[in-house]
């Protein structure tokens, strides 16, 4: 037999080892594929895992906390604090009133009509510790937002006229409430109670409108459904359409 030709056996032996070697490289093929899939399954896991924190955390943090411009005597919850020494002060050991408003809402112009002066009385007197949240709940006109970011301003640059100027402002909607004000008309109330010039002019930079959009987002999670809530020590209060009713229930409170 020839050198230069194999014998059956040796063919045989042949197509055995070329099939082996096949067989290797279809497994080291289907080794590292494996190996790609689970580690390409591990990455998008872990995007994923990645992802869900990311929205979770952003779920539990107060929408406060990427406000940086905040008025003058806000607190915690956004609110606006009114004591016995003005805007930014406590009245120690009095009840704690908290007040959410909003100046599109016809009931908080009936609020104000019936109890405008009470809470500034009782703070002034060390009586309350009033928490101002005007809140941007009603929409088809962004006065809320416009007269909330004003009085931020006034509560920041011109806290004498906190008060007043917030009982104006639903004042000057006219009868019934919810009337939207001009950027014009609502600089006219701030003069009319005293607002210097230069304070009423940055009104419409909207300095503050973040901060009112932080105080409504955490009104809602605080599940306040409507405008007036009023709270004393943390207990809703329904009679305030009474004049009267809501002084005594804060002077029972202490």
């Amino acid at each position: 037999m020839s050198s230069a030709k194999l014998s059956k056996q040796d063919r045989r032996e042949a197509a055995r080892e070329q099939a082996r070697k096949l067989r290797e490289l279809q497994k080291r093929r289907e080794r590292r594929n494996r190996i790609l899939i689970i580690t390409g399954v591990v990455v998008f896991i872990g995007i994923v895992a990645a992802a869900l924190i990311s929205i979770i955390t952003a779920g539990n943090r107060p929408p406060l906390d990427g406000v940086d411009e905040r008025p003058a005597g806000a607190i915690a919850s956004g609110a606006i604090q009114v004591g016995a020494d003005g805007v930014g002060s406590v009245s120690e050991g009095a009840p704690v009133v908290d007040l959410y408003l909003d100046y599109l809402c016809t009931h908080c112009a009936n609020f104000e009509a019936i109890n405008g002066g009470v809470l500034d009385e009782l703070a002034a007197a060390g009586e309350a510790t009033v928490n101002y949240h005007p809140v941007a709940f009603i929409g088809g006109s962004d006065f809320n937002i416009r007269a909330a970011n004003a009085l931020a301003v006034v509560a920041t640059e011109s806290p004498e006229h906190f008060g007043e100027f917030n009982t104006q402002l639903f004042a000057a909607q006219g009868e019934g409430g919810a009337t939207p004000l001009s950027n014009d008309q609502i600089a006219d109330v701030a003069r009319e109670v005293g607002v210097r010039e230069e304070v009423v002019e940055t009104f419409p930079d909207g300095r503050y409108n973040d901060w009112v959009q932080g105080v409504t987002e955490q009104a809602q999670r605080d599940e306040i459904r409507g405008t007036p809530t009023v709270l004393i020590d943390g207990e809703e209060f329904l009679g305030w359409t009474q004049p009267g009713a809501l002084e005594q229930a804060i002077r029972d409170a202490a």
